[in-house]
Protein backbone atom coordinates (compact mmCIF):
# COMPACT_ATOMS: atom_id res chain seq x y z
CA UNK A 1 0.00 0.00 0.00
CA UNK A 2 1.25 3.51 -0.92
CA UNK A 3 -0.19 4.65 3.27
CA UNK A 4 0.01 3.98 6.50
CA UNK A 5 -1.33 4.83 9.46
CA UNK A 6 -0.34 5.67 12.63
CA UNK A 7 -3.29 5.38 14.78
CA UNK A 8 -5.45 8.04 16.37
CA UNK A 9 -4.13 11.43 16.75
CA UNK A 10 -7.58 12.48 18.31
CA UNK A 11 -11.22 11.77 19.47
CA UNK A 12 -13.48 14.65 19.29
CA UNK A 13 -16.59 15.07 21.37
CA UNK A 14 -19.12 17.62 21.01
CA UNK A 15 -21.17 19.67 23.30
CA UNK A 16 -22.97 22.88 23.55
CA UNK A 17 -22.53 26.66 22.95
CA UNK A 18 -20.44 27.91 26.73
CA UNK A 19 -19.70 24.68 27.67
CA UNK A 20 -15.73 25.27 28.44
CA UNK A 21 -16.23 26.02 31.84
CA UNK A 22 -18.03 22.43 32.46
CA UNK A 23 -16.15 20.42 30.56
CA UNK A 24 -12.62 22.23 32.05
CA UNK A 25 -14.25 20.65 35.63
CA UNK A 26 -15.00 17.05 34.02
CA UNK A 27 -12.04 16.83 31.74
CA UNK A 28 -9.13 18.18 34.08
CA UNK A 29 -10.36 18.91 37.46
CA UNK A 30 -11.90 15.41 37.80
CA UNK A 31 -10.50 13.18 35.22
CA UNK A 32 -7.25 14.71 35.41
CA UNK A 33 -6.62 15.29 31.87
CA UNK A 34 -4.38 18.50 31.28
CA UNK A 35 -5.71 21.13 29.10
CA UNK A 36 -4.01 22.05 25.80
CA UNK A 37 -3.88 25.21 23.78
CA UNK A 38 -6.30 25.10 20.75
CA UNK A 39 -4.13 27.08 18.38
CA UNK A 40 -5.15 30.83 17.15
CA UNK A 41 -6.95 30.16 14.36
CA UNK A 42 -9.69 27.49 15.99
CA UNK A 43 -9.94 29.72 19.63
CA UNK A 44 -13.21 31.46 17.93
CA UNK A 45 -14.61 28.25 17.62
CA UNK A 46 -15.13 27.25 21.36
CA UNK A 47 -14.39 24.18 22.74
CA UNK A 48 -11.59 23.08 24.68
CA UNK A 49 -8.53 20.02 23.95
CA UNK A 50 -7.29 17.97 26.58
CA UNK A 51 -4.36 15.28 26.19
CA UNK A 52 -5.16 11.96 27.52
CA UNK A 53 -2.71 9.53 27.34
CA UNK A 54 -0.77 9.83 24.45
CA UNK A 55 -3.84 11.05 22.55
CA UNK A 56 -5.99 14.14 22.19
CA UNK A 57 -9.86 14.72 23.52
CA UNK A 58 -11.07 17.82 21.17
CA UNK A 59 -14.49 19.06 22.83
CA UNK A 60 -16.45 20.87 19.83
CA UNK A 61 -19.07 23.35 19.94
CA UNK A 62 -21.78 21.60 18.13
CA UNK A 63 -24.87 24.12 17.08
CA UNK A 64 -27.95 21.65 17.56
CA UNK A 65 -26.40 19.40 20.26
CA UNK A 66 -27.24 15.97 20.39
CA UNK A 67 -25.06 13.72 22.56
CA UNK A 68 -23.48 10.63 21.15
CA UNK A 69 -25.41 7.73 23.69
CA UNK A 70 -24.15 4.98 21.70
CA UNK A 71 -21.03 5.73 19.87
CA UNK A 72 -18.13 6.23 22.02
CA UNK A 73 -14.57 6.45 22.76
CA UNK A 74 -13.00 4.08 25.22
CA UNK A 75 -10.26 4.93 27.12
CA UNK A 76 -7.64 2.02 28.75
CA UNK A 77 -7.18 3.08 32.35
CA UNK A 78 -5.00 1.06 35.31
CA UNK A 79 -6.70 1.00 37.86
CA UNK A 80 -10.20 1.29 36.97
CA UNK A 81 -11.67 0.02 40.09
CA UNK A 82 -10.17 3.24 41.56
CA UNK A 83 -11.58 5.93 38.93
CA UNK A 84 -15.13 4.43 39.09
CA UNK A 85 -14.90 5.04 43.00
CA UNK A 86 -13.14 8.41 41.97
CA UNK A 87 -16.30 9.34 39.72
CA UNK A 88 -19.08 7.99 42.16
CA UNK A 89 -17.40 10.32 44.86
CA UNK A 90 -18.30 13.09 42.04
CA UNK A 91 -21.59 11.81 41.38
CA UNK A 92 -21.58 10.47 38.01
CA UNK A 93 -23.19 7.45 37.87
CA UNK A 94 -21.53 4.51 36.13
CA UNK A 95 -22.51 1.55 34.29
CA UNK A 96 -20.71 -1.46 35.25
CA UNK A 97 -20.18 -4.03 32.06
CA UNK A 98 -19.53 -7.65 33.28
CA UNK A 99 -16.37 -8.90 33.47
CA UNK A 100 -16.18 -11.26 30.33
CA UNK A 101 -13.22 -14.00 31.23
CA UNK A 102 -12.85 -14.81 27.48
CA UNK A 103 -11.74 -10.99 26.46
CA UNK A 104 -10.15 -10.75 29.44
CA UNK A 105 -11.27 -6.80 30.01
CA UNK A 106 -13.10 -4.95 32.77
CA UNK A 107 -15.19 -1.92 31.85
CA UNK A 108 -17.80 0.91 33.00
CA UNK A 109 -19.46 3.49 31.05
CA UNK A 110 -20.13 6.55 31.99
CA UNK A 111 -21.79 10.25 30.38
CA UNK A 112 -19.61 13.14 30.29
CA UNK A 113 -21.53 16.27 31.61
CA UNK A 114 -23.07 16.85 28.12
CA UNK A 115 -24.69 13.42 28.20
CA UNK A 116 -21.94 11.87 25.58
CA UNK A 117 -21.21 7.82 26.63
CA UNK A 118 -17.63 7.46 27.22
CA UNK A 119 -16.06 3.75 28.03
CA UNK A 120 -13.56 3.16 30.55
CA UNK A 121 -11.57 -0.36 30.37
CA UNK A 122 -8.58 -2.34 31.54
CA UNK A 123 -7.29 -5.15 30.10
CA UNK A 124 -6.53 -8.19 32.19
CA UNK A 125 -2.58 -7.84 31.65
CA UNK A 126 -2.71 -4.41 32.86
CA UNK A 127 -5.14 -5.35 36.23
CA UNK A 128 -1.88 -6.60 38.21
CA UNK A 129 0.66 -3.39 37.11
CA UNK A 130 1.29 -1.54 40.37
CA UNK A 131 -0.03 1.85 41.49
Amino acid sequence: MPYRFYGLDHVQLAAPAGCEPEARLFFHAILGWPEIPKPDALQKRGGVWFQCGSHQVHIGVQDKFVPAAKAHPAFHVQSLDKLRAHLLRHQFQVIDDEVRADEGVKRFYANDPFGNRLEFLEIASSIACPD
